[in-house]
């Protein structure tokens, strides 16, 4: 195994991970601006769902960090990205300005969930928690195999 692949996942995760565990703390330490956009795109329950967002990045994007449950914190993120998209980065309808800055969101997102995607596929790489507790069993039951 060469450095840059016994390094190179490790640094994945950390650059994938840093947006959403700073993302969630920020949610989480101040949820009502989060909820109050939420409130504005119309979705129930905004305060629920900002706190809900909060703590799946938090967690998942803690989770993809240390390289525990990896593809399962991966997937999990990447469809929270989609929906997110979906719902907060929508360029249809709008002109102008207001619309290429939600189209460079639209582009940014993908690029995550292209990182997550691979990480869910690939998995966390040797220097992980998951590559640490599969020592010693065959790791049967990884998302990962599952797809395959």
């Amino acid at each position: 195994m060469t450095t840059s692949q016994r390094y190179g996942s490790l640094a994945a995760r950390v650059a994938l991970a840093t947006i959403f565990v700073v993302s969630g703390l920020g949610k989480l330490a101040g949820p009502t601006g989060t909820a109050a956009y939420i409130a504005s795109k119309g979705l129930p329950l905004p305060l629920a769902l900002a706190i809900g967002a909060g703590v799946l990045e938090l967690v998942a994007g803690a989770m993809l960090l240390v390289g525990l449950r990896t593809r399962i914190a991966a997937l999990a993120l990447a469809a929270f990205v989609v929906l997110a998209t979906v719902f907060f980065h929508n360029p249809i309808g709008l002109a102008g300005m207001e619309a290429q800055m939600q189209m460079i969101h639209v582009l940014k997102n993908l690029a995550i969930v292209g990182g997550l995607l691979s990480v869910a596929v690939w998995g966390a790489g040797p220097l992980s928690l998951d590559a640490r507790t599969r020592q010693g069993r065959s790791g049967a039951g990884e998302v990962g195999e599952a797809l395959s």
